[in-house]
């Protein structure tokens, strides 16, 4: 079976890692230095698990101006970064490039749109793509050569989110993941969805009527509570699965590049990540 391509989410494994690590660890200059270990253990993990032929990590605009435009309040609650993970933002994709590992971000796009295109890309040139992200709206990527591993909250390793999965869970295509997140709302990036409608009913509608814009054409069909629900909110609802849908840029496909663990060891020391450069010198030696 060819080896996938491995788009992941820069900021996702960033934060989490933040989060998840305590700040005494410490570098060169006593600088926190916990997301760069932890974010890059993420992705070893899964590099370690499914052999992928690159790695891209992606980054981007924390929220995209087209979205804000779209819904002012669009990831406005979201927290300062504060300053001890800023400097890991800025040290990270040096580090990561030691590892042989691509990095790219695009003006005016999320990294969710990058990681879409990349793997679209890889799609195209008959590849398949894994994309590593603690977000669900990327389950829209799922197709028959694309799988998320989706980085759920104190879980170990990522868990493999394919086209059938997402039929499991939502009983609808992945196509229609965005349809399904405008009205069940997602509280992460702000988005309220359509007032008293959660998940069982947002599935149910999207299942029956194929489409948000079906659902709210037929909305008297509902019972009262939900056809005002999609009545009165038409127009954010749009605005919401507009906003939840991905968008795609030309991007080149990556050549296949083979993780360098010894150049990221060397990397890791100068940066004073000396758990990390450990692990990786154990990993360039074969048979270690």
């Amino acid at each position: 079976m060819a080896r996938p391509l491995l788009a992941v989410d820069g900021p996702s494994v960033l934060f989490r890692a933040f989060y998840a690590l305590p700040q005494s660890i410490r570098g060169t200059d006593q600088r926190p230095v916990n997301a760069l270990l932890g974010s890059v253990n993420i992705v070893l993990r899964e590099v370690l698990e499914h052999d992928p032929r690159a790695v891209v990590l992606c980054f981007g605009e924390e929220a995209a101006d087209y979205r804000v435009e779209l819904y002012e309040p669009y990831h406005a609650d979201r927290p300062e970064l504060p300053d001890e993970l800023g400097w890991q933002f800025e040290a990270a994709p040096d580090l990561c490039e030691a590892l042989g590992w691509l990095v790219d971000s695009e003006p005016g796009l999320e990294a969710d749109d990058l990681m879409h295109s990349y793997a679209l890309a890889e799609t195209k040139a008959s590849g398949s793509s894994l994309i590593l992200t603690g977000d669900r709206d990327m389950f829209q990527c799922a197709g028959a050569r694309c799988a998320v591993l989706y980085l759920r909250t104190g879980g170990r390793g990522a868990e493999i989110v394919d086209a059938a999965e997402v039929e499991r869970r939502y009983g609808i295509a992945p196509a229609l993941v965005p349809d399904f997140v405008a009205l069940r709302g997602d509280p992460s990036d702000g988005l309220p969805g359509a007032r008293g409608i959660g998940d069982k009913t947002a599935a149910d509608l999207i299942r029956r009527h194929h489409s948000l814009e079906a659902a709210i054409a037929n909305a008297e069909s509902e019972r009262p509570r939900v056809a005002a629900a999609l009545a009165e909110g038409a127009d954010e609802l749009l605005a919401f699965k507009e906003i939840v849908t991905l968008r795609t840029v030309a991007v080149d496909r990556p050549p296949t590049t083979p993780t360098d663990f010894a150049g990221g060891a060397a990397a890791a020391r100068t940066l004073g990540v000396n758990r990390l450069a450990e692990r990786l010198e154990k990993l360039a030696v074969p048979g270690r």
